[in-house]
């Protein structure tokens, strides 16, 4: 039975090499995805799933006024007439940079088309705020689960996002500002209210 899949973590808890796990899986049984990525994150290229560790894909860019269930329709029906195959599966990454009607158009290509979408992003910003992307997902999600990473400080468990300017800290600014591991660290809660202290 498809389903709506909803897979958070902090920053370098491996969320890209997962999705281009997931999608290499599909490719090796033959069978025909659609992955996709926000339009927002251009950390390395629009339309490009990258890992910290090399790899990388192209991918169909989601743009902020873009029909997601119109999309994969119309994908499935010229699919279908070209013999290339149905969708098997519909792939997300940046999922947190979603607008509300993504996610609600996700659930109805889980429930009409009967195609499971799985989701991976961020939960929260540097300034411990849902985004909207990961709010509507995990209320709409049927599954949702953590992928796990360690604090750069400390080797805890890391459920935060703490964004670096020049070694030092920032708590306020915009919500969205692209950037690797030169700009955020993944850390404890401990941490991320005291980056200067020992645990």
């Amino acid at each position: 039975m498809a389903q709506l899949f909803f897979r958070y973590g902090a920053m370098s808890s491996g969320k890209s090499i997962e999705i281009l796990k997931v999608a290499h899986n599909y490719d090796a049984q033959g069978r025909k995805i659609a992955l996709m990525t926000s339009g927002v994150g251009d950390r390395s290229g629009v339309g490009t799933v990258a890992s910290r560790i090399g790899l990388h894909r192209k991918a169909i860019p989601i743009d902020e006024d873009m029909n997601l269930f119109n999309y994969i329709s119309k994908m499935n029906k010229n699919d279908v007439e070209s013999g290339n195959g149905t969708v098997a599966c519909v792939l997300i990454d940046e999922a947190q940079f979603l607008k509300r009607h993504h996610v609600l158009e996700c659930a109805k290509i889980v429930d009409e088309l009967k195609i499971p979408v799985m989701a991976f992003g961020l939960k929260n910003d540097f300034q411990n705020h849902l985004f909207e992307g990961s709010e509507n997902l995990l209320i709409f999600a049927d599954k949702i689960e953590e992928m796990k990473t360690i604090c750069h400080y400390c080797g805890h468990k890391a459920t935060m996002n703490l964004r670096i300017n020049d070694g030092k800290p920032v708590y306020e600014g915009e919500q969205v500002q692209i950037g690797g591991d030169e700009s955020y660290y993944p850390v404890c809660r401990f941490h991320y209210f005291h980056p200067d202290k020992q645990r």
